[in-house]
């Protein structure tokens, strides 16, 4: 079973995620919408093996009508209105993500002359997403399609990837400074925790903050270790976590990492997890 996870900058007007909704067809798992990221994450698999495949296209169609990257700004970070696409091998055999990705790479840049830049597994260097991101049309040229920006729908990063938990641990407080200083301290890049990547964002409509993380590597780190040292640092500068936000779905196995004590705190049910909704929509 292949899952693609394809964020796309939109995440205020409802007539155009309905539609975009939409387009995903059956495939549609699971739709995260955030006016302050402007920001909808869709989760697609199946009910065939590559069935995925075809929904993220017919997404990206809806987006090239429906989107356009000048049409307001969000606070995470983006390259194009269809932003990101990952493919992930829920069964494990990561060359099937490898040839999906590359698959939808070229043919977006094909179909609807968008930029496109590969990552993770998809990539043959084996870059990163936060690398595609900042060498972008700075020091690296697109993999497919044209050499600069489209001017409405700009670029997408696709990828193949393994599982990782996207996680969004809200703060009481708007002290962006905070949000901030506890990303860097808790990201592995500055030294924090394995597999972890994190930033500290200001929700302006909610009048909070949240430290924003991409649980990468949930092996070396799992997601209750992330949120709980986000927690810990929080409330030694005398503020709390009111929120645990889940992304889109948990992978099974990272949810039964999970102990009891804060799948409560975190208000999570097995309902997030991928299985459950696969199984839901088998009927059983």
């Amino acid at each position: 079973m292949l899952e693609c996870v394809p964020n796309v900058s939109e995440g205020r007007d409802p007539t155009v995620i309905g539609a975009l909704v939409a387009a995903c067809g059956p495939s549609l798992l699971d739709r995260h919408t955030d006016p302050d990221h402007h920001r909808s994450v869709l989760t697609l698999a199946g009910p065939g093996p590559t069935d995925a495949s075809t929904a993220v296209r017919d997404l990206a169609r809806a987006v090239a009508v429906h989107c356009d990257l000048g049409r307001g700004s969000g606070v995470h970070p983006r390259l194009g209105a269809l932003d990101v696409v990952p493919f992930v091998a829920l069964d494990g055999t990561d060359a099937t993500a490898v040839a999906e990705a590359r698959g939808f790479a070229a043919w977006i840049a094909d179909e609807l002359a968008v930029p496109t830049f590969l990552y993770d597994a998809a990539d043959p260097l084996g870059r990163s997403l936060p690398e595609a991101r900042r060498q972008a049309f700075v020091t690296r040229p697109p993999d497919h399609g044209p050499a600069a920006p489209h001017p409405t729908l700009g670029a997408v990063a696709v990828g193949a990837r393994q599982p990782l938990v996207a996680v969004n641990c809200w703060l009481d407080t708007d002290d962006l400074s905070l949000a901030r200083s506890v990303a860097r301290a808790v990201r592995e890049r500055d030294g924090g925790l394995p597999g972890l990547r994190a930033l500290g964002l200001a929700l302006a409509s909610r009048g909070t903050t949240q430290v924003s993380m991409n649980v990468v590597d949930p092996e070396r780190c799992p997601v209750e270790t992330a949120c709980t040292e986000v927690r810990r640092r929080v409330e030694a500068e005398g503020h709390t976590v009111t929120r645990v936000e889940l992304v889109g779905l948990i992978p099974d196995a990272d949810y039964s990492r999970c102990s009891p004590e804060f799948l409560a705190w975190a208000g999570w049910t097995p309902d997030v997890t991928i299985g459950s909704r696969l199984r839901a929509r088998a009927g059983g």
